[in-house]
């Protein structure tokens, strides 16, 4: 079982925690590193895609997966599968050791059809199909995530006996993709529901949170350690005692060509997190999506046209790339995401551009509240990396919209 597979690296790990000093909270780190490797420029230059293309590496994702469970040590480690299903990466993550965080009959078919067993599953999405509750419990799962009334009967129906963990809300101030109102109940409500789900015949195991997507506020945490450690004791005077906290995604990769260093980064969570739970520190699980596999992936994209300021309203010209919103770089969405990237060829002047893509579609404009800065000589044919798109890019492309095909995903 999934819980019980926790139970098991927190036992062996558990020194680790034990060890670590809960009095610091480290400055966060940046380094700046813009470059395309070698192995990914001579991939494409072999290949000649005529349309974009994503480019993961894989020594990258392994990379990723050691420098996370260092820094978030002794957490398990539930890959979130939306971030890159490209069965590849799957592969190299389930060699690791890693669990599986699904959200659908998809994804749990998935990791199944790859050998990833059930026990390495589990279900955190707050939102889901009585149907597909059952056909997780059937294939194995016994680990769910919930967050109101109605998902924990239709549980209790449908999965039997499975483990609860009881998803609140929580702030996600300094997220560049923020996680709120969708999903998590108010904390006051979340002892009730447990205290629903123990009723029903499901077994409330713990909290589970997420301070938003690319968070880089380590205060974030500290607010929702605070929330979490009194549930778990308003819990225990009620009868239920908690053993796991599940502290979701949240740790940032690339952007704007600042990358954290991770292991500062999740020195600083962990010792916010002791400060919160100094007496017991239950069961950890993270999942992990942008941090695993962003800075994995690079999309080789081209310049179609440049459109100069004159044939155009305001102050910029346009320049328009062959992939867009609806082609893969949805979380350009609000510019919330700014990728960096890289003109080959051009390294002379820079300027402020807005930047578009191929699509009929109006909305599919990357940045034109904050133009881009690029190449002043930049032409049609350019070769424009974009780097840090090994997350949320393929998996949220389109099929077909405007006849553009859904973005491609190679693994070398």
């Amino acid at each position: 079982m999934a819980y019980d597979l926790i139970n098991e690296v927190v036992t062996t790990k558990k020194t680790t925690q034990d060890n670590r000093s809960d009095s610091t909270s480290p400055t966060l780190q940046f380094v700046n590193e813009l470059h395309v490797a070698d192995e990914v420029r001579a991939f494409v230059d072999t290949v000649s895609p005529d349309h974009p293309a994503l480019i993961v590496q894989q020594s990258k994702v392994d990379d990723a997966y050691d420098l996370l469970t260092g820094a978030l040590s002794p957490a398990v480690c539930f890959y979130a599968v939306k971030a890159n299903p490209a069965p590849a990466v799957l592969r190299t993550l389930a060699a690791k050791g890693s669990c599986f965080d699904v959200a659908s009959r998809g994804e749990i078919d998935l990791c199944l059809s790859l050998g990833i067993t059930a026990d390495r599953l589990s279900y955190g999405a707050p939102v889901k199909r009585p149907s597909s509750i059952a056909y997780a419990h059937d294939m194995g799962i016994t680990l769910f995530t919930s967050d109101c009334e109605a998902d924990i009967r239709a549980l209790a129906t449908n999965a039997p006996g499975a483990r609860i963990m009881i998803r609140i809300a929580v702030e996600s101030v300094g997220a560049e993709w923020p996680l709120s109102r969708k999903f998590g109940c108010p904390t006051e409500r979340a002892v009730m529901l447990a205290q629903l789900a123990k009723e029903l015949g499901l077994i409330p195991v713990g909290i589970s949170f997420h301070v938003g997507s690319q968070q880089t506020n380590l205060d974030a945490w500290d607010k929702a350690f605070a929330r979490a450690r009194a549930l778990f004791d308003d819990a225990a005077a009620s009868g239920i005692h908690f053993t796991l906290l599940n502290l979701g995604g949240g740790m940032p990769a690339h952007s704007s060509s600042l990358a954290p260093n991770i292991a500062a980064y999740g020195q600083g969570v962990m010792a916010r997190l002791s400060a919160h739970f100094p007496d017991r520190m239950p069961n950890l699980m993270f999942e992990p999506g942008r941090a695993m596999v962003a800075e994995a992936g690079v999309i080789a994209a081209t310049v179609i046209l440049v459109a100069e300021a004159e044939d155009r309203e305001g102050d910029h010209r346009w320049v328009y790339l062959d992939i867009g919103r609806y082609s893969g770089l949805a979380e350009t969405l609000e510019e919330s995401i700014r990728y960096p990237m890289i003109v080959d060829g051009r390294d002379g002047d820079l300027q402020p551009s807005v930047m578009a893509g191929p699509s009929c579609d109006s909305t599919d404009t990357l940045y034109e509240k904050t133009p881009y800065p690029l190449p002043a000589d930049i032409q049609a044919g350019d070769r424009v990396w974009i780097l840090a798109a090994g997350a949320y890019t393929a998996s949220y492309s389109s099929v077909n919209f405007n006849g553009y095909e859904p973005l491609e995903t190679f693994v070398i």
